[in-house]
């Protein structure tokens, strides 16, 4: 009997299963609708772009082009500096979530808002702000006047050191966000146990809980690297000419040159370069998450 009622309820569930799946479609269809218009085809264009030439022809000269020469230059000095801010960031951004993952639940909530709140201040009002501590009379240079620090005042502007200063400035919100959330998750009673069998405070660091925080640090460095390589109003007021990154430089040949199919091309390596961040970024999410499900399990 009851292999004689099975078909008879599993057409009901196939009829309900056809239901939900197209009731699903029919939701998910206007934000398939969103990201095909403004995210699908606008990359899309800006590919075919790259590909024509100003009279139609199909052609790669901008890809050879946006790899050669003063572009190449502009394309590793973005690298740089995204690598420099990465670092920066992450070494401050370790030792602020570090430091807030250490107090009581009130006064951390206190702290993470005041390190959250420069992010919701406009990024140009922020580097008008480095500006004018930043600057010769500023208050950075001038403190270290008054402290009779030999060879003050600095050059801490339209610089590279001016440029890193702003960007992990920018970026420091980000990064203190992930690492305090991996903080917060470690268990204290392992560095407890340890501590308690002998192990002195650098052995404990090095070697239970930095690899319990390796992936948070791996994840905040990417993700620092990745937002830095599209920073445009920060390295323009900040930097000189020897700190022009490809943001600056596509812009130049949209405003200034009106070449079109050459800012399509750096925008396409620069995209190529972006994804390349995400797709190493979810990898070493994915081996953090393994490594953690292996420790638990075992």
């Amino acid at each position: 009997m009851a292999a004689a009622l099975t078909p008879a309820t599993a057409r009901p569930r196939r009829l309900l299963g056809s239901r939900r799946t197209r009731a699903g479609l029919l939701y998910a269809a206007p934000v398939v609708v969103y990201l095909l218009l403004l995210f699908v085809f606008p990359i899309l264009s800006t590919l075919l772009l790259s590909f024509k030439n100003e009279d139609g022809s199909p052609t790669l000269r901008w890809y050879a082009d946006a790899l050669t020469g003063v572009n190449l230059s502009v394309l590793f000095t973005t690298l740089r500096i995204s690598a420099e801010t990465a670092v920066a960031s992450l070494v401050i951004g370790f030792v602020l979530a570090s430091a807030v993952s250490r107090l009581r639940p009130l006064l951390a909530g206190l702290a993470m808002l005041i390190v959250i709140v420069p992010h919701f201040i406009s990024a140009l009002v922020r580097t008008y702000g480095w500006i004018i501590l930043l600057g010769e009379k500023g208050a950075v240079n001038q403190a270290l006047t008054d402290l009779w620090v030999p060879g003050a005042p600095f050059q801490l502007l339209f610089n590279e050191i001016g440029v890193v200063i702003g960007t992990t400035g920018v970026m420091l919100p980000y990064t203190v966000l992930v690492l305090y959330g991996v903080m917060r998750g470690v268990d204290r009673r392992l560095l407890a146990a340890a501590a308690s069998m002998g192990a002195g405070r650098l052995v404990i660091f090095r070697r239970i809980y930095l690899p319990l925080v390796a992936p948070g640090l791996a994840s905040a460095a990417l993700l620092s690297f990745i937002l830095s390589l599209g920073y445009y109003i920060t390295p323009a007021l900040m930097g000189g000419p020897k700190q022009t990154m490809i943001a600056s430089l596509i812009r130049q040949h949209v405003m200034k040159e009106n070449q079109w199919n050459g800012a399509a091309a750096q925008g396409i390596v620069l995209l190529l370069i972006t994804f390349s961040g995400l797709l190493l970024l979810k990898l070493v999410g994915s081996l953090g998450a393994g490594a953690k499900k292996r420790r638990s399990g075992s």
